[in-house]
Protein backbone atom coordinates (compact mmCIF):
# COMPACT_ATOMS: atom_id res chain seq x y z
CA UNK A 1 0.00 0.00 0.00
CA UNK A 2 1.30 3.18 -0.75
CA UNK A 3 2.02 6.03 1.35
CA UNK A 4 -1.03 8.31 -0.07
CA UNK A 5 -3.15 5.75 0.67
CA UNK A 6 -2.78 6.83 4.09
CA UNK A 7 -3.54 10.59 3.54
CA UNK A 8 -6.60 12.41 3.13
CA UNK A 9 -8.12 14.66 1.31
CA UNK A 10 -6.97 17.89 2.44
CA UNK A 11 -3.95 16.52 4.32
CA UNK A 12 -0.20 16.74 3.60
CA UNK A 13 2.40 14.28 4.13
CA UNK A 14 5.91 15.51 5.70
CA UNK A 15 8.89 13.97 5.78
CA UNK A 16 10.91 13.90 9.57
CA UNK A 17 14.01 13.17 8.34
CA UNK A 18 14.19 10.57 10.79
CA UNK A 19 14.42 6.47 9.95
CA UNK A 20 12.69 7.62 7.15
CA UNK A 21 9.59 8.58 8.92
CA UNK A 22 6.41 10.56 7.73
CA UNK A 23 3.97 12.73 9.37
CA UNK A 24 0.68 13.17 8.12
CA UNK A 25 -0.77 17.02 8.55
CA UNK A 26 -3.76 18.90 8.29
CA UNK A 27 -2.89 22.33 7.02
CA UNK A 28 -6.36 24.00 8.06
CA UNK A 29 -5.55 22.24 11.65
CA UNK A 30 -2.49 23.11 14.07
CA UNK A 31 0.37 21.66 12.68
CA UNK A 32 4.00 21.03 14.80
CA UNK A 33 6.52 23.43 14.78
CA UNK A 34 9.91 23.92 15.86
CA UNK A 35 8.61 23.51 20.07
CA UNK A 36 8.30 19.95 19.42
CA UNK A 37 11.11 19.16 17.73
CA UNK A 38 13.74 20.70 20.30
CA UNK A 39 11.23 19.23 23.34
CA UNK A 40 12.08 15.93 21.50
CA UNK A 41 15.61 16.40 21.85
CA UNK A 42 15.62 17.82 24.81
CA UNK A 43 13.95 14.84 26.58
CA UNK A 44 16.40 12.48 28.30
CA UNK A 45 14.70 8.90 27.53
CA UNK A 46 16.59 5.69 28.44
CA UNK A 47 16.43 2.45 27.24
CA UNK A 48 13.59 0.84 28.10
CA UNK A 49 11.63 3.96 29.37
CA UNK A 50 7.97 3.72 28.75
CA UNK A 51 6.69 7.69 27.43
CA UNK A 52 3.56 9.35 27.84
CA UNK A 53 2.99 12.74 25.44
CA UNK A 54 0.26 14.80 26.82
CA UNK A 55 -1.03 17.29 24.63
CA UNK A 56 0.06 15.14 21.76
CA UNK A 57 -1.62 16.77 19.08
CA UNK A 58 -1.07 14.55 15.35
CA UNK A 59 1.60 12.67 17.45
CA UNK A 60 4.93 14.58 16.60
CA UNK A 61 6.75 14.00 19.68
CA UNK A 62 6.07 10.19 20.36
CA UNK A 63 6.66 9.41 17.09
CA UNK A 64 10.42 11.47 16.80
CA UNK A 65 11.22 9.96 19.91
CA UNK A 66 10.50 6.39 18.62
CA UNK A 67 13.06 7.16 16.06
CA UNK A 68 15.94 8.90 18.32
CA UNK A 69 15.64 6.97 21.51
CA UNK A 70 15.71 3.77 22.73
CA UNK A 71 13.38 4.02 24.75
CA UNK A 72 10.24 0.60 25.13
CA UNK A 73 7.15 2.57 24.23
CA UNK A 74 5.63 5.91 23.34
CA UNK A 75 1.86 6.92 24.13
CA UNK A 76 0.67 10.07 22.94
CA UNK A 77 -2.85 11.29 24.54
CA UNK A 78 -4.95 13.89 22.60
CA UNK A 79 -8.39 15.24 23.15
CA UNK A 80 -9.15 15.97 19.21
CA UNK A 81 -10.34 13.26 17.36
CA UNK A 82 -9.01 14.47 14.06
CA UNK A 83 -5.68 14.57 15.18
CA UNK A 84 -5.69 11.05 16.78
CA UNK A 85 -7.04 9.46 13.59
CA UNK A 86 -4.10 11.68 11.83
CA UNK A 87 -1.39 10.37 14.41
CA UNK A 88 -2.50 6.45 14.16
CA UNK A 89 -2.70 6.97 10.38
CA UNK A 90 1.25 8.05 10.57
CA UNK A 91 1.82 5.01 13.23
CA UNK A 92 0.81 2.90 10.57
CA UNK A 93 2.59 4.19 7.40
CA UNK A 94 5.13 4.31 9.27
CA UNK A 95 4.88 0.59 10.93
CA UNK A 96 5.65 1.35 14.31
CA UNK A 97 2.60 0.41 15.85
CA UNK A 98 4.16 -1.87 18.20
CA UNK A 99 6.49 1.02 19.84
CA UNK A 100 4.09 4.27 19.52
CA UNK A 101 0.57 4.43 20.03
CA UNK A 102 -2.69 7.24 20.33
CA UNK A 103 -4.89 7.04 23.01
CA UNK A 104 -8.27 9.39 22.14
CA UNK A 105 -8.43 11.29 26.33
CA UNK A 106 -8.50 13.90 28.02
CA UNK A 107 -5.49 15.17 30.05
CA UNK A 108 -8.09 15.62 33.14
CA UNK A 109 -9.13 12.32 33.50
CA UNK A 110 -5.55 11.06 32.73
CA UNK A 111 -5.38 9.40 35.91
CA UNK A 112 -8.25 7.25 35.01
CA UNK A 113 -6.91 6.17 31.67
CA UNK A 114 -3.25 5.40 32.32
CA UNK A 115 -2.43 3.19 35.58
CA UNK A 116 -0.86 5.27 38.17
CA UNK A 117 3.23 5.64 38.43
CA UNK A 118 2.92 3.77 34.90
CA UNK A 119 5.37 5.78 33.17
CA UNK A 120 9.62 7.01 33.64
CA UNK A 121 9.02 9.80 31.27
CA UNK A 122 5.93 12.49 30.21
CA UNK A 123 6.75 15.29 27.87
CA UNK A 124 4.10 18.27 27.30
CA UNK A 125 3.95 20.75 24.83
CA UNK A 126 0.81 21.96 26.19
CA UNK A 127 -1.40 25.12 25.05
CA UNK A 128 0.74 28.35 26.06
CA UNK A 129 -1.78 31.07 26.43
CA UNK A 130 -4.18 32.07 29.21
CA UNK A 131 -7.74 32.07 28.33
CA UNK A 132 -7.82 34.87 25.62
CA UNK A 133 -4.47 36.16 26.14
CA UNK A 134 -3.10 37.01 22.94
CA UNK A 135 -4.36 36.56 19.31
CA UNK A 136 -7.04 34.25 19.36
CA UNK A 137 -7.41 32.37 15.95
CA UNK A 138 -11.32 31.81 14.48
CA UNK A 139 -10.49 27.91 14.08
CA UNK A 140 -11.56 26.13 17.20
CA UNK A 141 -9.08 23.54 16.88
CA UNK A 142 -6.24 26.18 16.68
CA UNK A 143 -7.48 27.55 20.10
CA UNK A 144 -7.76 24.73 21.61
CA UNK A 145 -3.75 24.29 21.08
CA UNK A 146 -2.71 27.55 21.61
CA UNK A 147 -4.89 28.33 24.23
CA UNK A 148 -6.29 26.88 27.83
CA UNK A 149 -9.62 26.38 26.87
CA UNK A 150 -9.72 22.63 27.53
CA UNK A 151 -6.53 22.26 30.21
CA UNK A 152 -4.67 24.07 32.09
CA UNK A 153 -1.05 24.04 33.08
CA UNK A 154 -2.14 22.80 36.09
CA UNK A 155 -4.09 19.93 34.36
CA UNK A 156 -1.04 18.95 32.36
CA UNK A 157 1.16 18.78 35.53
CA UNK A 158 -1.39 17.39 38.05
CA UNK A 159 -2.10 14.43 35.30
CA UNK A 160 2.18 14.13 34.68
CA UNK A 161 2.33 13.89 38.73
CA UNK A 162 -0.15 11.04 39.00
CA UNK A 163 1.42 9.23 36.07
CA UNK A 164 5.02 9.26 36.95
CA UNK A 165 7.06 6.70 38.81
CA UNK A 166 9.36 8.51 41.75
CA UNK A 167 12.26 9.65 40.38
CA UNK A 168 10.19 9.52 37.08
CA UNK A 169 11.42 13.05 34.36
CA UNK A 170 8.69 15.49 33.34
CA UNK A 171 9.64 18.29 30.28
CA UNK A 172 7.76 20.58 29.01
CA UNK A 173 7.99 23.75 26.48
CA UNK A 174 6.12 26.20 27.08
CA UNK A 175 5.98 30.53 27.22
CA UNK A 176 8.90 32.36 29.45
CA UNK A 177 6.58 34.55 30.95
CA UNK A 178 4.74 31.99 32.72
CA UNK A 179 7.76 30.42 34.38
CA UNK A 180 6.75 31.65 37.73
CA UNK A 181 3.52 29.87 37.47
CA UNK A 182 5.25 26.50 35.88
CA UNK A 183 7.70 26.33 38.88
CA UNK A 184 5.14 26.98 41.65
CA UNK A 185 2.39 24.30 39.97
CA UNK A 186 5.98 21.67 39.67
CA UNK A 187 6.69 22.05 43.13
CA UNK A 188 3.11 22.08 44.50
CA UNK A 189 2.73 18.60 42.78
CA UNK A 190 6.07 17.24 43.34
CA UNK A 191 7.90 17.32 40.40
CA UNK A 192 10.75 19.69 41.16
CA UNK A 193 12.56 21.76 38.93
CA UNK A 194 15.81 20.02 37.76
CA UNK A 195 16.67 22.19 34.71
CA UNK A 196 15.82 24.65 32.17
CA UNK A 197 16.85 26.04 29.21
CA UNK A 198 15.63 29.50 27.50
CA UNK A 199 15.09 29.81 23.37
CA UNK A 200 15.71 33.24 21.92
CA UNK A 201 14.95 33.52 18.37
CA UNK A 202 17.57 35.47 17.81
CA UNK A 203 20.80 36.43 19.98
CA UNK A 204 19.69 40.18 20.60
CA UNK A 205 16.03 38.82 20.92
CA UNK A 206 14.35 38.31 24.22
CA UNK A 207 13.41 34.56 24.92
CA UNK A 208 9.86 33.49 23.31
CA UNK A 209 10.31 29.40 24.65
CA UNK A 210 11.65 27.96 27.51
CA UNK A 211 12.53 24.23 27.93
CA UNK A 212 11.92 22.40 31.46
CA UNK A 213 13.14 19.70 33.17
CA UNK A 214 11.20 17.99 36.32
CA UNK A 215 11.73 15.16 38.55
CA UNK A 216 9.22 13.44 40.39
CA UNK A 217 9.97 13.49 44.28
CA UNK A 218 13.39 15.43 42.96
CA UNK A 219 15.42 17.05 45.94
CA UNK A 220 16.06 21.06 44.91
CA UNK A 221 18.46 21.79 42.89
CA UNK A 222 17.82 23.70 39.40
CA UNK A 223 20.92 23.67 36.62
CA UNK A 224 20.34 26.57 33.95
CA UNK A 225 21.52 25.62 30.73
CA UNK A 226 23.29 28.02 28.02
CA UNK A 227 20.39 29.66 26.26
CA UNK A 228 19.56 27.97 23.14
CA UNK A 229 19.47 30.06 20.03
CA UNK A 230 17.42 29.64 16.62
CA UNK A 231 18.40 31.66 13.93
CA UNK A 232 21.64 33.80 13.05
CA UNK A 233 19.44 35.57 10.08
CA UNK A 234 16.21 35.62 8.81
CA UNK A 235 15.75 32.11 7.81
CA UNK A 236 19.36 30.50 8.53
CA UNK A 237 19.26 28.18 11.36
CA UNK A 238 22.31 28.31 14.03
CA UNK A 239 24.67 25.83 13.66
CA UNK A 240 22.86 23.79 16.83
CA UNK A 241 19.46 23.68 15.65
CA UNK A 242 21.14 22.56 12.53
CA UNK A 243 22.68 19.83 14.29
CA UNK A 244 19.15 18.97 16.63
CA UNK A 245 17.66 18.51 13.06
CA UNK A 246 20.45 16.50 12.04
CA UNK A 247 20.31 13.88 14.42
CA UNK A 248 17.05 13.11 12.95
CA UNK A 249 18.70 11.53 9.88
Amino acid sequence: MGKESYVHYGERLDDLQCNGYYLIQDPDWFCFGVDAVLLSHYAKVKDGDKVLDICSGNGIIPILLSGITNGLHFTGLEIQEHNVDMARRSIALNRIENKVNMVLGDVKEAAGIFEAASFQVITANPPYMIGQHGLTNASEHKMIARHEVLCTLEDVVAAASKLLVTGGRFYMVHKPFRLPEIIAVMREYRIEPKGMRLVHPYVDKEPNMVLIEGVRGGRPRMKVEPPLIIYTEKGIYTEEVLNVYGKNE
